[in-house]
């Protein structure tokens, strides 16, 4: 006869037994939800992607092809409305060395206090001024052009403020007193045994011929003090030279004749002689660092 079994009572399960069953549990809990979102997801992108592919497949029937130069304009416009408008100001000055634009350089040349006048370049026959004195009592022509004789006494009253002496020693010379310089340094070679021609040719590098020569035009200077009361190279050893360097271009002044610029000016050095040509153009020339024949052929090639 069979026996019915005998209930078994349960084992109580542990409780590291107890914390797997339950993490068990959560596991296929969150399985389960996760399946179930990814299918609704995945549902709803497939949905998407079909409907936005149909529109544009029915856009493109109708949408003109772009060549790639017009496909990639929009691009190009993108980059080049961040860029600032470009100036033709700037796109002129960047292309020289003076800084200045075509304009600014043709102002210049037409500037008369830029008047150019040299052994190729006589003053224009139309070329008028007023004079003004400004000499030292023993300068031999004591006026220059009236602008650059107000110019040269507030620049010597400076310099006098700093101890420093400067006189005008010859200023304005008119054409006829020009030719008197030129006759007779051109007898001082022809009486060295010079042939006439070779006379006036050495002659024109130390005195510049009537007409041609700056001083006719008012505007040139040759400077000294009780240093050194010549008109020659020992000028420049004087406080006075190194002052006119530092700061004659803030009077409107430039030393018209450097050394080392003897093949552009067709004249030997002249640390005394100094030019006129307006407070904003010497400080232009003097910062380029160029002589004066150069910096009006730069700025002709500027202005066209």
């Amino acid at each position: 006869m069979n026996q019915r079994p005998v209930n078994q009572p349960h084992r109580r399960m542990t409780r590291a037994e107890v914390r797997r069953r339950r993490r068990s549990r959560t596991i296929r809990r969150v399985a389960g939800l996760t399946v179930a979102v990814c299918l609704f997801v995945g549902g709803l992108t497939v949905a998407v992607c079909l409907f936005m592919g149909g529109a544009a497949f029915l856009l493109n029937r109708h949408a003109p092809v772009l060549s790639a130069n017009a496909a990639s304009a929009p691009a190009e416009d993108a980059e080049n409305s961040l860029l600032p408008a470009a100036s033709s100001t700037v796109e002129e000055t960047n292309g020289n060395a003076l800084g200045l634009t075509a304009d600014e350089a043709a102002a210049m040349l037409a500037d008369p206090l830029m008047v150019l006048v040299n052994h190729t370049n006589k003053m224009p026959d139309d070329y008028t001024f007023e004079t003004k004195e400004c000499g030292s009592k023993t300068a031999v022509n004591k006026t220059l052009q009236t602008v650059a004789c107000d110019a040269f006494l507030e620049m010597q009253k400076a310099a006098a403020a700093e101890n420093v002496t400067i006189w005008m020693q010859s200023g304005y010379r008119s054409v006829k007193y020009q030719t008197g310089l030129y006759e007779r340094k051109t007898k001082y070679y022809t009486d060295q045994g010079y042939d006439l021609a070779t006379a006036k040719e050495k002659a024109a590098a130390v005195v510049n011929p009537p007409g041609y020569s700056e001083h006719n035009c008012g505007l040139a200077a040759d400077l000294n003090g009780p240093e050194h009361t010549g008109l020659d190279e020992g000028f420049e050893n004087t406080t006075a030279f190194r002052w006119l360097c530092e700061h004659a271009a803030d009077y409107g002044f430039i030393l018209r004749y450097p050394k080392g610029a003897e093949a552009q000016t067709e004249i030997t050095y002249e640390p005394w002689h100094w030019r006129y040509v307006g407070v904003e153009n010497a400080r232009k020339i003097s910062a380029s660092g160029l002589c004066f024949e150069d910096y009006i052929a730069q700025l002709h090639t500027l202005a066209g």
